[in-house]
């Protein structure tokens, strides 16, 4: 069993649930987001914002690997620093646009999710 925690931007929430999903059927302890205010319109403070990196890399130190929610090879700035980080302190690091994940019925592949047979 490993310990892995979701990297990504919060505008991506269906894939965020996707991969939690699909790794945790897979034996996986998953560490996510708090939230996706991004994707739910929530307004955050400066102050709040740096309070979440700061949250984010105790959850990356906590994993065995991140898995990056890098939809259509979007990766921004906050998420980069993540990346740079988790391999700094040795962490293996997967992507969403490298994975083949099948949820619920749907297949995502390439980022995209298309019904499964």
């Amino acid at each position: 069993m490993k310990v892995i925690t979701l990297c990504g931007s919060t505008k991506f929430k269906e894939q965020f649930e996707a991969a939690n999903a699909y790794l945790t059927l897979q034996g996986n302890v998953v560490i996510s987001v708090g939230f996706f205010e991004q994707s739910e319109g929530i307004s955050i403070t400066k102050e709040h914002e740096a309070l979440f990196e700061i949250i984010h890399l105790q959850k990356i130190d906590m994993a065995d690997e991140i898995f990056v929610i890098d939809v259509d090879g979007y990766i921004g700035s906050s998420t980069r620093k993540e990346i740079e980080y988790a391999n700094n302190c040795g962490k293996k690091v997967s992507y969403f646009s490298e994975s083949k994940l099948s949820i619920g019925g749907y297949i995502y592949e390439n980022c995209r999710a298309s019904k499964g047979e």
